[in-house]
């Protein structure tokens, strides 16, 4: 199973990191090795200074699809979540100068939060769900996916024309505004709507 990543989908999320708004998604992967195990701590690795938090809502593919159209993307997911994105925003920032890929500050072990799995039938619609993260029962990230600048169906379409989805392949698909550094002992808890997805401590 793969990671897929959606970059720069919300516009003020854009606007707090000065970056250019895209014309197409921005899109990159994380491997497997990424995924947070359950119930482990995340350890900041001790190659960067500044780790950032970016809360994302998640889908989970059902079936193979190549070239999808958005008319049957809803038919490849049935499963919504709630994640992290970690980013070594100092290395990123580093690589991005230099014009080079992203991978060692994005798909690093343990970069990769995945929530509690819920059923797509549980929303009247996923263009218009609520998320948000708690950092030491502080919200510091609120979203909704109404304001995703490609939604969820069109990424579906956009990224398929790339890469072959697979089943448990799993999208992120963009993180809101309010993104910031988590240092040892911050406690984490996402939500959608009123559920609590993770909850996850800092070392």
């Amino acid at each position: 199973m793969k990671l897929i990543c959606i970059g720069r989908n919300y516009t003020d999320h854009i606007k707090e990191l000065e970056n250019e708004k895209p014309t197409d998604p921005v899109v990159f992967l994380k491997p497997d090795t990424s995924i947070l195990l359950k119930k482990q701590p995340f350890f900041i690795p001790d190659f960067s200074e500044d780790i950032h938090h970016e809360v994302e809502i998640l889908v989970k593919i059902n079936k193979v699809g190549k070239h999808i159209a958005k008319k049957f993307a809803h038919k490849y997911y049935d499963q919504i979540s709630l994640g992290i994105d970690f980013t070594a925003r100092d290395l990123q920032t580093q690589l991005k100068a230099k014009g080079l890929p992203w991978e060692k500050a994005k798909a690093f072990d343990g970069a990769a939060v995945i929530g509690e799995w819920l059923p797509k039938s549980d929303f009247k619609s996923v263009d218009d769900i609520d998320f948000s993260l708690h950092k030491n029962d502080a919200i510091v990230q609120d979203g909704n996916t109404s304001l995703m600048l490609w939604k969820i169906d069109e990424l579906i379409e956009y990224v398929s024309k790339y890469f072959t989805l697979k089943i448990g392949d799993i999208i992120f698909t963009g993180t809101p505004a309010g993104v910031g550094k988590v240092i040892a002992n911050d406690k984490l808890k996402g939500y959608i709507q009123d559920k609590q997805l993770f909850s996850i401590t800092v070392k």
